[in-house]
């Protein structure tokens, strides 16, 4: 199998390209000879115990007040989960997670779609093709039935 190569290979930053590497206990950066901080903030395990709480504090709520009227249960929760989500991203993992989904948007817009016209296109090929997969299945089990049941008596 032949190696793939960027079309820019003295650009960087994926994983393959320039991974890090680990030298005398630290991670350095293979080509840019740097040293990958890997520093975890010192608040982030009381973050964490506070999406903790508030995620259960948000089920044993909608618990104890199920005789309250269900929208009122369910903004409770949307509240307590968007409150969650924000303090869970004030973490080191919860920063990183905020750029992998920022990156992935970016990416996202990069994309070339397909028409319309391709999309009904290739929808009525895999419709096609299953129709007579589906077929095929279905004559291959009557056949093995009737030898069957021919065996059998």
């Amino acid at each position: 199998m032949a190696e793939q190569r960027s079309p820019k290979p003295q650009v960087g930053g994926s994983i393959p390209s320039w991974p890090a590497i680990i030298l005398d206990g630290e991670k350095v950066d293979k080509f840019m000879n740097t040293k990958i901080e890997e520093t975890q903030p010192k608040l982030d395990g009381l973050k964490w115990l506070v999406v903790l709480v508030l995620v259960a504090a948000a089920v044993v709520g909608n618990s104890h007040y199920g005789a309250e009227p269900l929208l009122y249960r369910v903004l409770a929760i949307i509240a307590a989960a968007l409150l969650a989500l924000w303090v869970g991203s004030l973490t080191a993992k919860g920063q990183a997670f905020v750029d992998l989904v920022k990156e992935a948007r970016v990416e996202t817009r990069k994309v070339v779609w397909p028409t319309r016209q391709e999309t009904t296109q290739t929808t009525m090929v895999v419709v096609v093709v299953v129709l007579i997969a589906s077929l095929i299945l279905w004559l291959l089990d009557t056949f093995l039935g009737w030898i069957v049941s021919s065996l059998i008596g």
